[in-house]
Formats: structure tokens, C-alpha cells, sequence
């Protein structure tokens, strides 16, 4: 079942073109991916989800309705997250968290407690006082305490040391084990790694990559590190190296995933006496991307 959809949406400021024909489908009980460095488009595209901005053209629901038309009612039933949250600077933590959880209607007093403690915020506070870090911790507890069926996370953990982060990553665990749907924004790749289900990639305004995570691993490379018995002379007529340094009888490369077999097959004949491959994370399939397009060459060719 789709939670949320845009449709070759499209937003415009002037002449400049912030999104060009964004298409994402969330589904429900799916924790997805939306990845791209700062100003690629991803919080212009949420804020069109969010009905904050009217898309030029496309359509964006969410629930089945018109994420600008029907914005009220869709908030009802969501959660968001933003990278830079700004507070009431004269209510405290715990006020600001009460008022957000009262306006969306549906919450859960003994689940803002733990989250409190999860996050060690104190919640007497004034929201002045509050670090960077603070203010995240406030909105994510508000998020997480209630009873929302799609949250939506754009740089959620900025200001967050790695405690929290992983405090975090298991909020995000939770709800989705309820059933619920997440979207999450992020530059950080080891955290849609370890959470997301799927991933788009975005840069310059346009989706650029979108599927699940191992179906996109095999477009990137391999790290092989390998001490040999004999000095391997050549690797002329092998396809799919790069980045190969020899150091005496040391290799170093990279590898496409299909050329693989190839290339351990043909040092083995050289006597292995160390070997090891690093799989494709990530942040290499996102720096390859970026790489091939600079250079002109797309991920899959042409």
C-alpha cells in the first residue's frame, strides 16, 4: 500500500528550477531513503510534500490526498522532523513537547517519558538555554511520542553525537516494527544505510537513482587488497579495474561487481597469501554517481 506518491512534480523559483519531475512512492511499514548533498532539492521537495510549497506542476498525495489541498487533514495523521528546529524560547522542553504531541491530537504520555530519558533531555528547560543538540532531541521525542503514520525526517540527527544517533536509529526501528512509514532526508550515508529499506538519490533537483539497496550495490565497486606469492605483471585484459596501485608484491583496486569473479580468478594463479574485499557501501555508490555524471559518463553507461 502507498503512503506517499509525487508525481513528475516539478517547482520553480523564477527561472531556476529547484525540482525537475521528482517521482517517490513510500509504502507503508517501509523505512525510505532520500539522500543528496546539501542543495541537491531534498527539503524542497519535502516542504512540497508537506503542502509548505505548491509544486509548478505534478501532483504529491499523501493518505490518497492532495498534499496541498488537503493539508490540514494529512497532518493529522504525520510527524516532522526538521534539520534546523527553531522553539519557543520562553516555554520549556517539556511544554514545546506537550503542545506539538496536543496538536496533532494522538499521543502517548508514558512513551514521551521513556523517549525523554532515551534522549537525556531535561524537559525543565527553557527553550532558550537549549543546545543545537537540545532542540533536535525536543522535536524528535515530539515526533516519536505520537501516534503519527508517517514521519517525515529531514536531517533529523544535525547537532547529534553518536550516542544519540543510535538512539535515534532505533526510534526510527520501532516505528516502523508498528507498521508505521518513514521517509528520512540525509546526507549522512551510514544512516540510510543501516536503516532504509530503499533509497533515492537526488542531485541538482532531479532523482537520479531509486530502488532497493542490494539491487543498486552491484552498480558500484569492490575494494581489493591482496598480498601475492608472485609479482602480477599485468591486468591489460581484464575490464571492470580501477584505481590499481602495485606495490611490489601488494595490489590495491577497485572492482565492478560483475568483473569480479574475473579478477580473483586470475590473481589466484599468482599465489594469494592475503586477500581482502571491502563490499560496496553506500557512500560509494553515491560518490560514483557523482563522479560519472562530473565526467559525463552515466552509472549504467552512455
Amino acid at each position: 500500500m502507498v503512503i506517499l506518491k509525487t508525481m513528475d512534480v516539478m517547482k520553480k523559483f523564477g527561472t531556476f528550477t529547484a525540482l525537475d519531475r521528482i517521482n517517490l512512492d513510500v509504502n507503508k511499514g517501509e523505512i525510505y531513503g532520500f539522500i543528496g548533498p546539501n542543495g541537491a532539492g531534498k527539503s524542497t521537495t519535502i516542504r512540497v510534500i508537506l503542502g509548505i510549497l505548491k509544486a509548478t506542476s505534478g501532483r504529491a498525495e499523501i493518505f490518497g490526498m492532495d498534499a496541498w489541498k488537503d493539508a490540514v487533514e494529512i497532518h493529522k495523521r504525520i510527524a516532522y522532523v526538521p534539520g534546523d528546529v527553531n522553539l519557543w524560547s520562553n516555554l520549556t522542553g517539556g511544554e514545546v513537547i506537550d503542545l506539538l504531541v496536543k496538536l496533532r491530537g494522538r499521543g502517548d504520555n508514558k512513551k514521551r517519558n521513556d523517549l525523554i530519558e532515551r534522549f537525556q533531555l531535561d524537559p525543565t528547560k527553557k527553550c532558550r538555554t537549549y543546545s543545537k543538540g537540545n532542540r533536535q532531541k525536543v522535536a524528535l521525542v515530539a515526533a516519536f511520542s505520537s501516534d503519527a503514520d508517517l514521519y517525515i525526517l529531514d536531517e533529523p540527527t544535525s547537532g547529534l553525537d553518536p550516542l544519540m544517533e543510535r538512539v535515534f536509529q532505533e526510534c526510527v526501528l520501532d516505528v516502523k516494527n508498528e507498521g508505521k512509514s518513514v521517509l528520512l532526508s540525509s546526507h549522512i550515508l551510514s544512516e540510510v544505510e543501516k536503516l532504509c529499506d530503499r533509497v533515492a538519490i537526488i542531485r541538482e533537483g532531479q532523482i537520479i537513482e531509486t530502488g532497493a539497496l542490494d539491487d543498486m550495490r552491484h552498480l558500484t565497486r569492490i575494494k581489493v587488497l591482496a598480498e601475492m606469492a608472485q609479482p602480477i605483471k599485468s591486468f591489460e585484459n581484464i575490464n571492470g579495474i580501477h584505481d590499481l596501485e602495485v606495490t611490489g608484491s601488494s595490489i590495491s583496486l577497485h572492482v565492478d561487481g560483475e568483473s569480479l569473479d574475473e579478477v580473483i580468478k586470475y590473481i589466484s594463479s599468482f599465489g594469494i597469501v592475503k586477500l581482502e574485499c571491502a563490499p560496496p557501501t553506500l557512500e560509494d555508490l553515491f560518490m560514483r554517481h557523482y563522479e560519472d555524471s562530473e565526467t559525463g559518463a552515466g552509472l549504467l553507461g552512455g
